[in-house]
């Protein structure tokens, strides 16, 4: 599977913070059925690692990562659980390495011109630019693509993306797909909604597919 593809393909990838691992398969079928296959969990909470073998059970047609990796141990815990690939919101060699140890598709986090060059170095395929709004948003990453596109550098901006601003981002050829916290609000996962979260998701596919075909 080549994973800079397969994000690319989704466009929009949900980011999820699981706090129950019973609320793990539902929430995966509702974004699958909505048109976002591909899926972030992040490592925020105790019951990530069991939510992701969990979905990789129980609803094969999505493809989970995990996110907020920031040890090699959660680096390996997410190799062992089945994840396709990992995400950092920042960029550490040593978790790079662990990554690479375990051959686990790495995408670190980065925001400025030094990150992003040390990440290339390190032969990351492709790097989270977080937080996106915060650290200057669309501009900020073609001002940063301006010396770095000779290196073919792919970009997932992730934090403060939406549906309103997501297509500014979309049209930026080198961005790969974007990180959509905003598909999993915390009080439709927390009421069991997955009815909005399915439309959610079918929003924002529809949305990709407007924009790039």
């Amino acid at each position: 599977m080549d994973i800079v593809e397969t994000l690319k393909s989704a466009g929009i990838i949900p980011v999820i913070v699981i706090d129950k691992v019973e609320q793990a398969v539902p929430l995966a079928k509702a974004l699958v059925k909505g048109g976002l296959p591909v899926l972030e969990v992040t490592f925020r909470t105790k019951a990530a690692p069991e939510a992701i073998a969990a979905i990789r059970r129980e609803v094969p047609e999505a493809i989970v990562g995990a996110g907020t990796l920031l040890t090699p141990e959660m680096v390996k815990a997410a190799k062992d659980v089945g994840c396709v690939f990992g995400v950092a919101p920042g960029f550490d060699p040593v978790v790079m390495a662990a990554a690479k140890e375990v051959g686990l598709p790495f995408c670190p986090g980065i925001a400025t011109a030094s990150e992003l060059s040390q990440a290339l170095t390190a032969g990351a395929p492709m790097v989270k630019f977080f937080p996106a709004e915060a650290a200057g948003g669309v501009k900020m990453i073609k001002n940063l693509l301006g010396a770095f596109r000779f290196t073919g550098v792919k970009i997932m901006p992730t934090g403060g993306v939406n549906l309103q601003n997501v297509g500014d981002y979309l049209a930026v050829p080198e961005i790969v797909a974007c990180g959509g916290t905003w598909i999993v609000p915390k009080d439709a996962l927390a009421s069991g909604d997955w009815a909005a979260i399915e439309t959610l998701a079918s929003d924002a596919s529809a949305l990709v597919k407007q924009l790039r075909g």
